[in-house]
């Protein structure tokens, strides 16, 4: 049994060891990726059981991806693997400005084939929250059935429904499919953590506090937006029927390395916190405090933080004093 399951697509991530264009660049080292599995080791090293779903080939990235979850305390229970496609895999540069150069080899993967029969290989007894991510359901129609029969699997095991729209325009067929799917996910979730330029784009509205009505009126719970560079902001409807409302500033990053998989890391401090049940100040806080690690960190979750490391970070860092 897990407090927290967990679905998306892993992919083997290759880091130039060398700056350059990824065309030019001879040597690579060998990571880990995929924001599902990026949140997914983020809240298991807060020591907490983790349960993901995927499916991988049978081939030598698969068997990294196992023994990576594997590695990590992360049940593999509900890792699928078929012959028939592979496991997708990425280049990433090294970049002085934090945002690398990427490119993705997860076309057909064998992640982008799983189908809804899947969601029965996974025990949901004792679980506390399901958490979804917008790219599982962008990479085929099974995909998006399998993200649908997870949340009404949650649903009928009183699961908490938490999601990361992930947005990827370039695995979906349109914006506006994307939008439009995005958002229905979203619409069936408690907890709705998108990034600000994410909000925007689905709520077609400029004002955080608009955004966040976007979502609430449709029966989400709580909305929690992710500032980036300024901090985070929820809110939520009370118990009496009224809102309420939270800005928190981010703790001062003094040296960016890469800011992909910062986000992932934001949305793996939310999900901890609410497994422990923090206030919604504890959630945004830690929230940002494993952003502001990954930001410093060159892999997109090797930086992700222990409950020690967490602890001291946010005791030795200063938070920004303006938003």
């Amino acid at each position: 049994m897990s407090e927290l399951i967990t679905a998306g697509e892993p992919m083997v991530l290759f880091i130039a060891d060398e700056k350059g264009a990824l065309s030019d660049v001879a040597h690579f080292t060998r990571y880990m990726a995929g924001a599902d599995v990026n949140v997914s080791v983020g809240v298991a090293r807060l020591g907490h059981s983790v349960t993901f779903l995927t499916q991988v080939g049978e081939d030598p990235f698969g068997k990294t991806v196992i023994n990576f979850l594997k590695k990590e305390k992360i049940d593999t229970e509900s890792v699928l693997k078929t012959s028939k496609q592979q496991t997708g895999f990425m280049l990433k540069a090294l970049s002085d400005d934090g945002s690398p150069e990427t490119f993705y080899f997860r076309k057909g993967s064998a992640s982008s084939t799983i189908t809804p029969e899947s969601v029965e290989n996974i025990n949901f007894n004792g679980a506390k929250i399901l958490h979804l991510g917008g790219i599982l359901a962008g990479l085929s129609v099974s995909a998006y059935q399998t993200t649908l029969a997870l949340i009404k699997a949650a649903r009928q095991h009183g699961l908490t429904i938490t999601f990361d729209p992930n947005l990827r325009p370039v695995i979906w067929d349109s914006e506006e499919e994307m939008i439009r799917r995005t958002n229905e996910i979203a619409f069936l979730s408690d907890i709705v953590m998108p990034n600000i330029k994410e909000a925007r784009a689905l709520s077609g509205e400029t004002e955080k506090e608009k955004m966040a009505d976007f979502f609430l009126k449709k029966g989400v719970k709580q909305v929690i937006i992710n500032l980036v560079d300024i901090g985070s902001y929820t809110k939520k409807v009370r118990p009496d029927g009224g809102f309420e409302e939270l800005l928190v500033p981010n703790y001062i990053t003094k040296h960016i390395v890469d800011r992909i998989g910062a986000g992932d890391g934001f949305v793996s401090g939310v999900v901890s916190a609410k497994l422990e049940g923090l206030s919604d100040r504890e959630t945004l806080l830690r929230g940002n405090a494993i952003g502001s690690i990954q930001l410093q960190s060159l892999g997109d979750n090797d930086g992700l933080p222990s409950t020690g490391q967490l602890q001291a970070f946010m005791e030795k860092t200063e938070l920004a004093k303006s938003y």
